[in-house]
């Protein structure tokens, strides 16, 4: 299956074919953009039409075993039809903003503090990461944040390219989320904002981080002994 957001993550559209049903509502096309819920960014929504104009609601996205299945909204769809599809595009855009904000306010935090990303998990009202960091400046919280919108104001832009494995081992600071890395993966999509920072990462971005806006951290935690927390909210 090809997952076409890995090259385009502007495709809202696309026409697919689908590969396989299973228990009437579970589909598999044989190419999609519809992103699966992975790497902390939920999955995308959307539609799926018929070429009689019959609307199947995407109700969620999942993987398994590399193969990303669609859970649609009612049993209809039939193995070699052709669909039509739409994703929500306010949503996956969001999403977009979000984490690629992720990417510059880790980096910043990363590059004050030495910490490590435990976990993420993005949301279309305000998202999280998690750091392994044994010291907290709270007072360090709105430096961090000035600091990620200043870079978000230089309008960076970011692109998308693959690299050997092996090859990306070699890169210090490449892999910000800690041991989360299959050992099946031989070939890594790497995610650079021009200057600033690349990051091995399966997830949707924008082009430009100037299509952030501006983010605002919201509340910062304490979760365990080195376990910190912040919260974040886009700016619009």
């Amino acid at each position: 299956m090809d997952a076409l957001y890995m090259a385009d993550c502007y495709l809202k559209e696309f026409t697919s074919t689908v590969a396989s049903v299973d228990q009437g509502k579970h589909v598999i096309l044989k190419e999609t953009a519809f992103y699966p819920n992975a790497g902390g960014q939920p999955n995308d929504l959307g539609t799926m039409t018929t070429g009689d104009g019959t609307a199947y609601a995407v109700m969620s996205v999942g993987t398994s075993g590399g193969i990303i299945s669609h859970e649609v909204d009612r049993p209809g769809l039939k193995p070699g039809g052709t669909v039509r599809c739409a994703i929500d595009w306010d949503r996956r855009y969001r999403l977009m903003r979000s984490h690629t904000a992720a990417h510059v306010l880790s980096r910043v935090i990363i590059d004050a503090t030495g910490a490590k990303i435990t976990g993420n998990q993005l949301g279309l009202d305000r998202s999280r990461i998690d750091f392994d960091l044994e010291g907290f400046d709270r007072d360090k919280i709105a430096e961090y944040e000035r600091r990620a919108n200043g870079i978000i104001a230089k309008a960076l832009p970011v692109t998308i390219s693959t690299m050997p494995r092996e090859d990306a081992f070699r890169i210090p600071g490449l892999f910000q989320l800690r041991d989360v890395l299959p050992p099946d993966v031989k070939e890594l999509r790497i995610i650079a904002i021009e200057g600033f920072d690349t990051s091995a990462c399966g997830g949707t971005h924008v082009k430009n981080i100037g299509e952030i806006k501006g983010i605002r951290v919201v509340k910062a935690e304490n979760k365990g002994r080195s376990n910190r927390r912040i919260y974040y909210e886009l700016v619009d």
